[in-house]
């Protein structure tokens, strides 16, 4: 059983999420708030080590913020174009019998002399399982909503280039210290509120429009409680209008609140918004990793 049976692990910044796989499937999991910011200096062996202990020291893989310059090993980026493969070439050791991800970047010149760089460390286990197991297409536009929201273009079953938006910081900055924060009030849901903001991102014209939300508090034209959907909707609007074209396919790595949001906004904006299971996706990637690397 060792064979195909390992330890997924996705360590986040404030979550950690592990998983024991056997020949493909998910059989236990665990799910704790020991991220790597809860994590002192010189813990991270003895968190994995216990971690093994409780999971008969089965061999670990570990994808996320764990492999950062703030984690336990800095586990460096590959670039774009990137496969499996490559990312298999990339995986560092820290310790026998454990295995941490890199991220994958972006660092090009562009046709304007410009240089684009992005990174990022732990979607690419979601991209690229998502893929290689058929959940989307090898040739297809994926998003990852997030506090910063991926937009991957995947080429052959690589990720071939790819955006970060903050589009989640922007809002909880807004809401937290702007002028329009103390009108930012109500739940934030699909409703009218959220799509008239979509509705509304396609002037092109985000900065007047955040501060409308406070012209139209004062003069009484909005209703008590929607400011924080509208918003809401003029940037995710503004994210997704900025990397659809008419008529297109985005295959959306999210479910819940996150998932009916962006495929509203989606379907708004022009596209075809496709629902892809994110915990399938990772399970796929990891696997496949694990038994790349073997």
């Amino acid at each position: 059983m060792s064979g195909t049976s390992f330890i997924a692990v996705d360590w986040g910044t404030t979550n950690r999420r592990a998983y024991r796989i056997e020949n493909g499937e998910v059989v236990a999991t665990e799910r704790d708030d020991r991220g790597i910011l809860s994590v002192p200096a010189g813990d991270f062996p003895s968190l994995v080590a216990e971690l093994r202990g409780r999971f008969d020291g089965l061999p670990v893989v570990m994808a996320g913020m764990v492999g950062s310059n703030r984690g336990w090993h800095d586990a460096g980026y590959v670039p774009c174009p990137a496969t499996i493969e490559t990312v298999v070439a990339g995986l560092v050791h820290p310790c026998d019998g454990v295995a941490i991800v890199p991220g994958v970047c972006v660092d090009a010149m562009g046709m304007n002399g410009r240089t684009r760089a992005d990174v990022m460390r732990g979607e690419e286990v979601q991209l690229l399982g998502a893929a290689a197991s058929g959940l989307a297409p090898a040739d297809a536009l994926l998003c990852q909503p997030g506090t910063h929201n991926k937009w991957a273009v995947m080429k052959g079953g690589a990720i071939a280039d790819f955006t970060t938006a903050m589009t989640g910081e922007m809002f909880a900055i807004l809401k937290a210290h702007a002028l329009i924060g103390s009108e930012m009030a109500g739940e934030v849901d699909a409703g009218d509120a959220f799509r008239e903001g979509v509705v509304a991102s396609a002037d092109a014209d985000l900065l007047a429009a955040l501060f409308g939300v406070r012209a139209a508090a004062v003069l009484g034209r909005r209703q008590p409680g929607t400011a924080a959907a509208y918003v809401s909707g003029l940037l995710i609007g503004a994210d997704c209008r900025a990397r659809i074209a008419p008529g297109q396919s985005v295959y959306l790595l999210a479910d819940g609140l996150l998932g009916r949001l962006y495929s509203a906004a989606i379907t708004i904006a022009g596209g075809q918004a496709v629902l892809v299971d994110s915990h399938a996706s990772f399970v796929a990637g990891i696997t496949r990793i694990r038994n790349a690397s073997s």
